[in-house]
């Protein structure tokens, strides 16, 4: 039998799973400042608590401002068992497929490098890491082991092997060029440490090492991991409301554990600790289970179109709010409306504006059906 060409394969696509990748972008295209502005005017105690979650935590703990890097990841994880169902049904699939995981993954690190100001050339001031490194590398990582292993059970062995391996990592090793003793500190820990040692150029944002440093890539891995295993569990034949309900378990019982790891390795952003890869892991399990249900199960997808343009175009807004000075467009169509509102409330609505803005140069690409893909 002829194997069918990648045109004559017809898309299949999760409503949900753009809206929540949407969703997940619009807290960095201005709504974390929105809700910052509007927590501090107000004063009201839920606005003022979700205004301090807009916000990294600086070492230890959790805001959930820290989900929009590990959800994004998980996001891209779920996404590729329908990818590569499609490709593998392509001629030369399998090789294929490898190709376009190579080329994605090793792509993402060259846009991060660029994000950084890396066409400036000033190489000894250049930042490597990135979040679209870490993003690319991890998911390159995640996608080999699925290649690789037949069994979803395999899989799971996998994903709790890894998190256990970097957890002895810093048990077993510490940074024996600070001399502190702890081994999950700012200054002891061995994350940092090999930042010190082996990446060049500039750190962000702590001069001990890099928010997206080398180490952390195997417990990210481990997120990128579990967001195919949502995918594979997306993918198969099962009632969808017991996908929804497998999903809530899955997600439970993940908060629970990175809860409990949290007593011995704590839930750390920068150091990606395993705890925190089951902490945001289980939330964004929660976060999947909740748009899959209502948009997908319940067909109630009319109110997602506003996350939807966003996350169908997540790359091109993250790129666009680097490069576009969105300031100048904001201040020509915004300025004059909020002159017309009390001067508490003009910083609310110019933050609108920005995120306006920012929508509707989407929805322009959305309606002319361009998509920046990697």
């Amino acid at each position: 039998m002829k194997q069918k060409t990648r045109n004559e394969i017809q898309p299949q696509r999760l409503k949900s799973l753009d809206a929540l990748r949407g969703f997940d972008m619009f807290w960095i295209m201005g709504a974390g400042e929105f809700f910052i502005l509007l927590g501090s005017l107000t004063g009201l105690p839920a606005l003022q608590w979700w205004a301090n979650q807009m916000t990294h935590i600086e070492w230890h703990g959790f805001h959930a401002y820290d989900m929009i890097f590990p959800l994004f990841l998980f996001i891209a994880g779920v996404s590729f068992p329908f990818s590569a169902q499609k490709r593998l049904k392509m001629e030369d699939g399998r090789n294929s497929l490898y190709r376009h995981i190579f080329k994605r993954g090793l792509l993402l690190v060259l846009i991060g490098i660029i994000y950084n100001n890396g066409i400036s050339f000033d190489f000894a001031n250049l930042r490597y890491a990135s979040v679209l490194g870490r993003i690319g590398l991890a998911w390159m990582f995640a996608t080999l082991i699925f290649m690789n292993t037949k069994k979803s059970k395999t899989r799971v062995i996998w994903f709790w092997g890894i998190l256990i391996f970097y957890w002895l990592l810093f048990i077993l090793f510490k940074a024996p060029d600070t001399g502190d003793p702890d081994h999950y500190s700012m200054q002891g820990n061995i994350a940092s440490y090999i930042d010190r040692l082996l990446l060049p150029g500039r750190f962000c944002c702590f001069e001990l090492g890099d928010n997206e440093g080398i180490l952390a890539l195997i417990s990210a891995t481990g997120t990128g991991l579990l967001g195919i295993l949502t995918g594979e569990l997306l993918l198969t034949n099962l009632k969808p409301l017991k996908k929804v309900l497998y999903m809530a378990i899955a997600g439970v019982i993940l908060m629970i554990a990175g809860q409990l790891w949290n007593l011995a390795f704590p839930i750390n952003k920068i150091l990606w600790s395993s705890s925190f890869v089951c902490w945001v892991g289980g939330i964004s399990l929660l976060l999947m289970a909740i748009f899959y249900l209502i948009i997908d199960v319940w067909r109630l997808s009319k109110w997602s179109f506003f996350f939807v343009v966003i996350g169908m175009n997540p790359i091109t807004i993250y790129l666009a709010n680097r490069i576009i000075r969105w300031g100048n467009a904001n201040e020509f169509f915004f300025r004059g409306i909020a002159e017309l509102f009390p001067e508490t409330w003009a910083p609310i609505v110019m933050s609108a504006g920005y995120i306006t803005i920012g929508w509707v140069f989407l929805y322009i690409l959305y309606r002319r059906k361009i998509f920046l893909k990697i």
